[in-house]
């Protein structure tokens, strides 16, 4: 969402004139003339510079992180950006947002009327997109998805030919990340999320739709230098491993939980952050990695490796209520679910199915997709 997209959504005279007249101190005096009041607004006026809706925005970012740097990161700008935004912010009000501290900030009071205030600013803001989007022509346009950025590279991307066939007057806006992409949904960026954390409600409409397994793999080139590991504690003892840690999924807690007293140093070959690395390092050998099962259902060519180190992920599917009476935006719902179908697609059952038995359940076409995607034949 920028601030060309959606200008101011209210006046910034008219906001500020409801902020003034609630509970900001001494930028009100109040009048007693029989039995009314007369506000005097002492500091905040329309004539002067008026806080705009991009401040807002920004003054919502780091209220929500509690922290500059966490803001800057979201908004694609330097802390130092951020900090001078709302410093002006400051000054425009007349009031004292936040409060430094060490580990962060925090709200002061009128950074929390602000912040309930400018929270009703956003909703009318998503109002106007939406009805925007419902305005548009039938099954003609922009659809925003925002998704897990292993999800939406290797298993999103591929199974949209099909789609795109079908619909050739609708671009897909594919945002993917690894960060939380049902924020980007309830606050009118994407209009819709496939992630594997729980959304929060924040009024969204929340769907499970499958559920991912992960197990440990490795490509024939690192067992041929390094041996098959057949157990947990063979692998503790004689291997290396490659981990991803990100705002989703759990490699940090399940780290801890598998190999409690075991350096990262020396036994971790790489971190990444990302899980198009994370693929890149197992199938060129580097470690060993835990890889999602329905790689092997789009020829992921390494091999799973049969240890008790099995994780499962649901994944979610959420968008926000109104959106989903969008036609296009709808029928791009109803796709995202049946591609994750666990009737035709078992490796996002609830269950745990080894690679092994895939073959029985693929359907007809060219094998390698996974490949093709890296310019590997």
């Amino acid at each position: 969402m920028s601030c060309a997209v959606i200008a101011n959504p209210f006046y910034a005279c008219d906001l500020f004139w409801y902020l003034s007249s609630s509970t900001w101190g001494t930028a009100v005096r109040s009048k007693s003339t029989n039995g009314a009041h007369e506000f005097e607004h002492a500091r905040v006026t329309c004539g002067g510079a008026s806080p705009d809706w991009e401040s807002v925005r920004i003054f919502l970012e780091v209220a929500r992180g509690s922290s500059f740097r966490t803001a800057a990161n979201r908004l694609h700008m330097t802390g130092h950006g951020i900090a001078r935004r709302i410093e002006q912010l400051e000054r425009q009000i007349g009031a004292t947002l936040f409060t430094r501290h060490h580990d962060g900030v925090r709200l002061t009071s009128d950074g929390h009327h602000l912040l309930s205030c400018a929270e009703q600013m956003e909703e009318a803001s998503r109002g106007i997109l939406r009805g925007r989007g419902m305005r548009a022509q039938l099954l003609r346009g922009e659809i925003r998805i925002a998704c897990t950025e292993g999800l939406g590279t290797f298993w999103v991307t591929p199974r949209l030919l099909e789609f795109a066939r079908a619909h050739p007057q609708i671009l897909v806006d594919l945002h993917c990340s690894m960060l939380r992409p049902d924020d980007l949904v309830a606050r009118a960026q994407a209009d819709l999320a496939i992630q594997i954390e729980q959304p929060a409600p924040r009024d969204l409409i929340i769907r499970r739709i499958g559920r991912m397994h992960i197990m440990p793999c490795a490509s024939k080139s690192y067992i041929d230098t390094y041996g098959l590991p057949k157990a947990k504690q063979e692998i503790e003892e004689r291997h290396r491993i490659v981990l991803m840690f990100a705002d989703q999924g759990k490699a940090h807690d399940l780290y801890n939980q598998w190999y409690p007293e075991r350096l990262q140093t020396g036994f971790v070959a790489m971190r990444t952050n990302v899980s198009t690395a994370l693929y890149a390092a197992v199938v060129s050998g580097l470690a060993v990695g835990w890889l999602p099962t329905y790689y092997f259902a789009i020829g992921a060519p390494v091999i799973p490796l049969d240890i008790d180190l099995v994780y499962p992920f649901d994944i979610w599917l959420s968008y926000h209520p109104d959106l989903g009476s969008v036609p296009r935006v709808r029928r791009m719902i109803d796709w995202a679910i049946e591609q994750f179908d666990p009737r035709t697609c078992p490796w996002f059952r609830d269950d745990f199915i080894h690679p092994g038995a895939f073959d029985k359940h693929l359907r007809a076409g060219p094998s390698g997709v996974i490949d093709a995607a890296f310019g590997r034949s």
